[in-house]
């Protein structure tokens, strides 16, 4: 009996490398993290009528402040290249009449927007920064360095703003920048007190204090736990703020403090009460640009309110 060769066991094949782990760095993973709560708070914001509204309209107006030059002639605004008729009414030419120098009323409403939302956020981003900063540092340090800024910041609530902006005003001269500087000057203190009061909150709680006992830096505590925590009231408070350094700026056009060589709809306002439009009964000089300062002050204030509810909780469950 002969014996068949049998073959030999055939090899398992060689297992295939495994592709290295590709782990994500920390920054990799905080913005995934941000990317993760934008969407949701997209999701949540847009579920607020109110909120979207004030979107809306808000959009409109920066729409159309960016491509004003697109839509009307940037001559229409000088008094000297003005071909129109002083006070005419609304016609097929000119939209929203005319002024008593016979530039286009729809014209200036549509370059005032420009001027008046570059003073609104410009102002309102000097009145955050101060008044971030010095509601941040005394609610951290508190001591004595608390009371020394609750004080101050005490002292610019009790006085009036309007008469400390007019007093500033007079002596810095009615130029862009200075209004926009005074307006973020005078309004910081309410800013301070609602962060201040945020931040005494965050500071004794417990993973701050844990930090603290680690041996983390002041920078570190203020940077990583205090700011990042009164962050969403500093967001909410500003979208309101931009709402009141736009009515600041109207209220200084209209007692004559407004910048000369620009036009905003306080200026507008302002050069149709000198000429006597509301007695005459040149509405459509003088309503068009009240409407436009309601329009964004209500847009802003929308949005304001619907961030409040929706970066609150307790807000948010009712």
């Amino acid at each position: 009996m002969t014996m068949t060769p049998t073959a030999p066991p055939q090899q398992p094949p060689p297992p295939e490398p495994i592709p290295p782990i590709k782990i994500k760095g920390q920054r990799s993973i905080a913005w995934t993290r941000r990317k993760l709560a934008l969407k949701r708070f997209w999701a949540v914001y847009r579920r607020n009528a109110m909120g979207m509204a004030g979107l809306i309209i808000l959009v409109i107006i920066v729409v159309l402040a960016l491509i004003a030059p697109l839509i009307v002639d940037p001559t229409d605004l000088d008094p000297a290249l003005a071909q129109g008729i002083p006070f005419s009414p609304p016609s097929t030419e000119h939209f929203l009449g005319t002024d008593n120098f016979g530039r286009d009323v729809f014209a200036m409403v549509i370059f005032g927007a420009r001027i008046s939302l570059l003073v609104g956020l410009a102002a309102t981003l000097v009145t955050m920064v101060i008044g971030a900063g010095v509601g941040i540092y005394g609610g951290y340090y508190g001591g004595r360095i608390d009371s020394v800024l609750n004080a101050f910041t005490n002292w610019f609530l009790v006085i009036p703003w309007i008469a400390l902006a007019i007093v500033l005003t007079s002596l810095l001269g009615p130029s862009l920048f200075n209004i926009i500087m005074v307006i973020g000057i005078t309004s910081w203190a309410g800013t301070a007190r609602l962060v201040r009061a945020q931040a005494l909150s965050v500071r004794e709680r417990p993973y701050v204090e844990r930090s603290n006992a680690l041996g983390a830096s002041n920078w570190h505590m203020i940077t990583r736990h205090i700011l990042p925590n009164v962050f969403p009231v500093i967001f909410a408070n500003t979208v309101l703020t931009v709402a009141l350094s736009i009515l600041s700026e109207t209220t200084l056009a209209l007692l004559g403090l407004g910048d000369p060589n620009s036009i905003s709809w306080g200026t507008i306002i302002n050069e149709s009460f000198e000429a006597g439009a509301l007695s005459a009964g040149y509405w459509w000089w003088l309503i068009p640009p009240g409407i436009a300062i309601v329009l964004v002050t209500l847009s802003f204030t929308m949005c304001g309110f619907a961030l409040d509810e929706v970066m609150n909780p307790r807000l948010r469950k009712r």
